[in-house]
């Protein structure tokens, strides 16, 4: 017999199956979906068993698997096909498309080892006959009392004793697996349903795959209509999968379904130690845990069954990997997964993206609403403060609308969230005698002061140097810190507001595991008064004092360049305003901003998505922007820049002889240009119809695939065009 592998090495070269004999003695235990250790060249490697048959080309010795990793089937027949999907779509190698799928510990790596836990327990074993000192007897009583005790339990009582009954042979020792993350199984009476929320709930259709927009204002409940799907879907004996876009909704989500469903719950997201990922995988493959929560890779769930899968905050671009191979979005893999599942794919969000909304008006998704808030009060009040009158009597950051805004909360013991879509410090320190800019050696960008470390870093590829006190241009004592930080807006607050209890929550601040959860619960307990952070606290939170919502700069996604900058800057204003005024107290939003007038801006006061939603189209329209056009971004990077412009202008010259009805543009300067001391240009396509089009951009993928000092990638459908 023999088995088709294919090899872990992500390169185009090899990514193909190879053949391997199968030895006698490994015949019964060869699967298609495990992972075995083959010899490649004059490597020992690990990859996956894709095919298995009886027949082989004689003309060549087979060299034979050496060794079975698994003794459960790692990917199933749909996991093997949706990679293959994912390969084609995405372009690329078919075992990077395996092993996004994987935790580290089944990914096809030699050295990725993750352990089991176990716990011990004791039994006794046979009669005791002789008389037995106090502590020994006492321990044999509580033994036999619970037929078996876990070994810290023993302890409690003496080690001493219990080594003294091992060594007489008195007690059996039983080795049990245990996970390394706990659920506890108290379950919460569910909320009972608004008519909105009900109708929304009768309104999808358990039985078939359809997709669903579930379009709803902050505050109305989607969450609630999340989990009465899923207890139907329970009920049926299928099970489902929760998407969240960002780490610091995981723990909240995590929290409200555990309290509904216990122990039937499992979470898979960055937080995760490798362990965690490996036991909660486990736990889904085994059938133990029916409702799956997580992140984008989430999607990946080994899950059996699956009655409805959900992604919330649809509008999020954290959905779509487009950082590394397979540059894939997890929407799309849902709804590929809900077609084999043949279950619906709900799709939620208060502010969607404009592809997804442009779907359900053409009846391609199916449009389900929930327009109102479950506690009946109206959407906070957004106030819209033009920072160019303000400066000219505030030095600060803040306007003296808002800092009397947070005064009144604070004397009434509400709580306050202030968005700044920064961190550290401040934006870049420059000396103000000669315009001199500290920049990152490595990168195209300024360096980020961050005060608690008294240090320059980059952001990008993590170079950092001391801050300095005399400019190492004109040597003068002309440094100043320009922008705006979330260090030095915090300074800023505690100095106006010395009794207030702030928590800063940024990416230098929740870097640690289990800072999220940790944060998210002191704030929810009344532990600070106000929660200052970046895009963190934009999304999803849901603290009941919160009264009280401001935005410190509202300008900074305006200025990207992006054609998605002002939608990002809409769904981010809108999302934050509804976290203000959740619960019985009525909210109130303040904006700060240099762009009084700008449409993004205007129609968040209103709350007016509809209004939003018109004018960016009649935009993208004219602009040829999905979801008008289909968008390719082709990049094409290397260390000597002359070089890498001249091969993009070829690879231009290639796709206008072979793509008769694409717009194509470039090539350009990346936004950020040199990245880690590597030069980037980039090529954009815009089409509607492309029959060739995979084929044309496989050809120029297979022809770089051998260079070393030019690389080339392609991102179909991108979220960002930087």
């Amino acid at each position: 017999m023999v088995a088709g592998v294919l090899v872990e090495i992500s390169n185009k070269n090899v990514d193909k199956i190879f053949d391997y004999k199968i030895p006698k003695e490994l015949e019964e235990k060869i699967k298609v979906g495990i992972r075995v250790l083959v010899p490649f060249g004059r490597m020992m490697i690990v990859g996956f068993v894709l095919e298995i048959k009886d027949e082989f080309n004689d003309k060549y010795e087979l060299k034979e698997i050496i060794e079975v990793k698994d003794e459960d089937i790692i990917l199933t027949d749909e996991l093997l096909e949706l990679g293959k999907k994912i390969s084609k779509d995405t372009l690329a190698t078919l075992i990077s498309c395996y092993q996004t799928m994987l935790p580290k510990a089944l990914k096809a790596k030699h050295d990725s080892v993750v352990n089991k836990k176990y716990d011990t327990f004791y039994r006794i074993k046979g009669e005791i006959e002789e008389k037995l000192p106090s502590k020994q007897q006492e321990l044999v009583d509580l033994i036999k009392a619970k037929n078996e005790i876990i070994r810290s339990e023993a302890l409690e009582i003496s080690s001493s004793a219990l080594n003294s009954l091992l060594k007489k042979n008195y007690l059996e020792e039983i080795k049990k697996e245990h996970y390394r993350v706990d659920y506890s199984d108290a379950i919460v009476p569910k909320k009972e349903l608004t008519l909105e929320q009900d109708l929304a709930v009768k309104k999808i259709d358990l039985k078939k795959h359809d997709v669903y927009l579930l379009h709803g204002v902050t505050g109305s409940g989607k969450t609630e209509v999340y989990m009465e799907l899923i207890e139907k879907a329970l009920l049926d004996g299928k099970s489902s999968i929760v998407l969240v876009p960002e780490i610091s909704l995981t723990p909240q989500m995590v929290s409200r379904f555990q309290q509904r469903f216990g122990k039937k719950i499992a979470a898979i997201h960055s937080a995760l130690s490798d362990g965690e990922k490996y036991d909660e995988w486990r736990r889904i493959a085994r059938g133990e845990a029916l409702i799956v929560i997580g992140a984008r890779s989430a999607i990946f769930a080994p899950v059996k069954n699956i009655g409805i899968i959900i992604v919330d905050e649809e509008h999020s671009d954290s959905y779509k990997q487009s950082d590394m191979n397979p540059r894939y979005n997890a929407k799309d893999i849902a709804i590929i997964r809900g077609k084999y599942h043949n279950c619906p794919v709900v799709l939620g969000s208060a502010t969607p993206s404009l592809e997804a909304y442009a779907r359900a008006l053409k009846d391609v998704y199916k449009l389900v609403e929930l327009p109102h808030r479950v506690n009946g009060k109206e959407l906070p009040v957004v106030n819209i403060i033009d920072m160019n009158k303000e400066m000219k009597y505030s030095k600060g950051h803040f306007s003296k609308e808002l800092l009397e805004a947070i005064k009144i909360r604070l004397e009434k013991k509400e709580q306050i969230i202030l968005l700044l879509n920064r961190r550290g410090y401040s934006s870049f320190v420059s000396c103000k005698n000669c315009g001199f800019t500290f920049k990152c050696p490595n990168c195209d960008i300024t360096l980020t002061y961050h005060k608690s470390s008294n240090t320059l870093r980059c952001h990008y590829c993590g170079y950092g140097e001391k801050n300095y006190e005399v400019c190492p241009s004109c040597h003068e004592k002309a440094l100043s810190n320009l922008g705006v930080g979330t260090q030095r807006v915090e300074e800023e607050l505690q100095n106006n507001f010395p009794d207030s209890k702030i928590l800063r929550m940024d990416y230098d601040t929740t870097s640690r595991k289990g800072m999220h959860e940790k944060m998210i619960k002191s704030f929810k307990n009344h532990e600070y008064d106000i929660l200052l952070g970046t895009q963190i606290v934009a999304k999803g939170l849901d603290f009941e004092d919160v009264t009280l919502v401001g935005v410190i700069n509202a300008d900074t996604g305006l200025n990207i360049p992006d054609f998605r900058s002002s939608e990002n800057t809409f769904s981010l204003l809108s999302q934050v305003a509804g976290r203000s005024g959740r619960s019985n107290k009525s909210g109130e939003v303040f904006i700060q901003t240099f762009n009084p007038n700008h449409y993004a801006i205007s129609y968040t006061k209103k709350h007016d998505y509809i209004g939003f939603y018109k004018e960016e189209m009649s935009i993208r329209r004219a602009l040829k922007y999905p979801p008008f056009y289909y968008l390719v971004s082709i990049r094409v990077s290397g260390s000597d820049e002359k070089e890498i412009l001249n091969e993009a202008l070829k690879i231009k010259r290639a796709l206008m002889r072979n793509l008769e009805n694409t717009i194509i543009l470039g090539p350009s300067s990346a936004t950020i240009f040199k990245l880690n001391n590597i030069y980037r240009y980039n090529l954009i396509l815009k089409y509607k119809k492309e029959p060739n089009l995979l084929d044309v951009l496989e050809k120029i993928l297979d022809h770089y695939k051998n260079k070393v000092k030019i690389k080339v990638d392609v991102d179909i459908n991108p979220s960002q065009m930087l």
